[in-house]
């Protein structure tokens, strides 16, 4: 097969693998944040104690995490028909890589949160704050380096789960490998499409660690927190308004 021929095929191949990851990476986002979140809100000591509710909730991404892709994609069938009214494309593969990177994308968030200093938490708590204000204010901003590198790593392994369902028709780069390079023996193909997806990651992983890095830098948070510094050092609500 020459250049001329394979060109259309993995321009296409690479557009349908990019699809399939960014709006797989956006739902699994959306639905692993809070989720992640609410496991650490509910867990023994959190602002939301609730320990069956924990449990419950722990379970489900336990059992949702450990089961194999390929199989996952098999199960959801019924599913992924009634969603998209078809098992086979890339619109129809979107469903099972959202459904199985939320529990995935849920953990590392977990994992990030978990990370905070609990002491911001109950500066913001002294002032008056409730929840959602925590959540908003500290968790997330404070945790946001690692939920870059959270959802760098999430996209990397979508990209590999969106090989894995080129094998069942889903289109993307796993189609043209197993297509052309493993059935029809093109080994150039092939060859072409790993070094494609190698290089696809390596430029996903560099810029998630350096957003990841900067944010560090900045001290993980979008903007300066002088009132939640100062309670952290030991001053009252009001000398740290007088100081802000």
């Amino acid at each position: 097969m020459t250049w001329t021929e394979m060109q259309p095929l993995l321009s296409q191949a690479c557009w349908d693998t990019l699809y399939m990851v960014g709006w797989s990476t956006l739902i699994a986002v959306a639905g692993g944040l809070p989720l992640g979140i609410l496991l650490v809100l509910t867990d023994k000591g959190g602002l939301l104690q609730n320990l069956v509710a924990n449990k419950v909730i722990g379970q489900i991404v336990n059992v949702a995490r450990s089961m194999p892709f390929i199989i996952l994609m098999v199960a959801l069938m019924s599913f992924t028909r009634t969603i998209t009214g078809t098992t086979i494309g890339r619109e129809a593969a979107i469903v099972p890589l959202a459904i199985g990177a939320i529990p995935f994308f849920a953990r590392l968030v977990e994992t990030a949160v978990r990370e905070v200093d609990g002491g911001l938490v109950e500066a913001v708590q002294s002032m008056g704050g409730n929840t959602w204000t925590v959540v908003r204010k500290v968790l997330v901003p404070e945790s946001l380096p690692s939920l870059i590198s959270s959802t760098t790593t999430t996209i990397v392994a979508l990209i590999g789960y969106s090989a894995m369902a080129g094998t069942v028709g889903a289109g993307g780069l796993g189609d043209i490998a197993i297509r052309y390079g493993y059935q029809r023996f093109e080994t150039q193909m092939m060859w072409i499409t790993v070094v494609i997806l190698a290089v696809v990651i390596s430029v996903i992983q560099f810029a998630g660690d350096y957003a990841a890095r900067s944010l560090h830098r900045r001290g993980g948070r979008s903007g300066p927190a002088p009132k939640l510094r100062l309670l952290k050092a030991g001053s009252t609500p009001a000398e740290a308004g007088k100081a802000a």
